[in-house]
């Protein structure tokens, strides 16, 4: 390899940092270029790596003059920047493109789909360290894919892959590929069909090959369709809560059957640290993903048994006066929403609202109307909310802080009933990110 080759990435966040780091220890000419201020700690990281970086701006020439990019999953195609790059015909790769060229003889699970990813991949990875495994969580969760290739290489790594991240990969193939459901989502960045998201979550088996495994949810309507069209080499191992597989797994009469060699896994859904119909998908996911690595049955089951759940994402905050509050800030889109509240067991005040991402809310009305006391809208233009739900809860208020939104709700509420931050949009109006809101709204919970 000659040791010119210039590498441009774009985007200095985790990612991008990651990519950077991987590509200078590759002996590669690197340069870091962000249209936005780079944070301290990144800004450190390539300081100390020696890497040339700039920030506020793109140097449109150095950019240009690029063998190849690694973009930033955040960036999207219509940028203009993207644009000029794609019209001089320079290769653009993701970041887990290039970890995944670098990664030597390491495994890789990789877990997409659009709910639950995030939930299915900690409790992979928490099965894999409870069986001693040499294990990393990286990817969309834990840090960066590239990062943890360049500076503590594992033979086995568990990655949450995004769909932006897909969009940009040639040669990524992982030895399992986890695909949990398909649910609009992110439709802004796929021109606004449905059809060019679904292609771009199939792309984790474009790929595999005989030896590897795609793991899947059989009672999702838009997965199946789109596997008839698919001809994957790979082992299928379907999950499924409506019917029996010979291979993968089931829940029948609550109990969970995992089944990928000769001897099944069999245990009771009562015994899973996390509960809630999703989670039974995403512990399914997560037990097959982990008996095809060959993971001893007592193992699985002593790590479901002991899991703890993700912060954001369901998370039990505190119970003031009878109220309980929980944080379930991850919910981005509305089909998180309503699998939070399909989870629900209270009569519910619900904090929603944000940056909405072409939302359809008639998906929730079913779910207000059994379970919700009270919607409180929490952004800065809740229009769309008001127009859909307006004759569907009791009540519906509007507030514009995650203190605001947490009073307004306690004083809907009563005792037994259950506060739940699920907003079913982007943060980005209020808060840095869903983290942020997260913690604000925990934060307000706790001053109250």
């Amino acid at each position: 390899m000659s040791t010119t080759k210039r590498i441009v990435i774009l985007g200095g966040a985790e990612s991008g940092v990651g990519a950077a780091i991987l590509a200078k220890m590759q002996g590669y000419d690197v340069f870091v270029s962000d249209a936005g201020p780079i944070k301290e700690p990144y800004r450190e990281e390539l300081e100390e790596h020696g890497i040339r970086y700039e920030e506020g701006r793109h140097t449109e020439d150095r950019i240009l003059g690029a063998d190849e990019i690694i973009k930033s999953p955040g960036i999207p195609e219509k940028n203009e920047m993207i644009k000029k790059v794609r019209a001089e015909g320079i290769p653009v790769i993701s970041e887990v493109e290039f970890a995944y060229r670098h990664k030597g003889n390491s495994q890789i699970i990789a877990i997409t789909g659009s709910n639950g990813k995030s939930t299915t991949t900690a409790l992979t990875y928490h099965i894999c360290q409870t069986a001693g495994l040499d294990v990393a969580l990286v990817g969309n969760i834990g840090i960066s894919f590239a990062k943890q290739v360049a500076l503590e290489p594992k033979a086995l790594y568990v990655a949450e892959i995004s769909s932006f991240q897909l969009d940009d990969i040639q040669t990524f193939r992982p030895d399992i590929a986890v695909l949990l459901n398909i649910t609009e989502d992110h439709l802004d960045r796929y021109e606004y069909k449905f059809e060019n998201y679904i292609r771009s979550k199939f792309r984790i088996t474009m790929n595999q090959t005989a030896q590897d495994y795609f793991i899947y949810c059989q009672d999702d309507p838009v997965t199946m369709k789109y596997l008839k069209q698919y001809q994957l080499p790979s082992n299928p191992l379907p999950f499924s809560m409506n019917q029996e597989v010979n291979r993968g797994a089931f829940i029948k009469n609550s109990e969970m059957t995992v089944r990928t060699g000769d001897e099944p896994l069999i245990m009771s859904v009562d015994d899973f640290a996390i509960k809630g119909k999703h989670n039974q998908y995403n512990t399914m996911a997560a037990g097959v993903a982990a008996s095809t690595m060959g993971i001893r049955k007592e193992k699985i089951r002593e790590a479901v048994t002991t899991f703890q759940s993700l912060e954001h994402r369901m998370e039990f905050v505190a119970n003031i006066r009878g109220v309980e509050f929980i944080n379930d800030s991850k919910a981005t889109n509305v089909n998180s929403t309503w699998y939070a509240l399909e989870s629900m067991t209270k009569p519910t005040i619900l904090i929603l609202g944000g940056v909405d991402k072409g939302n359809d809310y008639s998906l929730l009305f079913e779910g207000i109307k059994e379970k919700v006391k009270a919607i409180v809208c929490m952004g800065l233009d809740n229009t769309k909310i008001h127009e859909a739900l307006q004759d569907k809860a009791p009540v519906i208020v509007d507030t514009a802080s995650a203190k605001d939104a947490v009073e307004a709700a306690f004083g809907l509420a009563t005792k037994g009933d259950a506060v739940l931050l699920s907003p079913a949009c982007a943060s980005f109006d209020l808060f840095r990110n869903y983290e942020d809101r997260g913690r604000q709204f925990k934060e307000a919970v706790k001053s109250l």
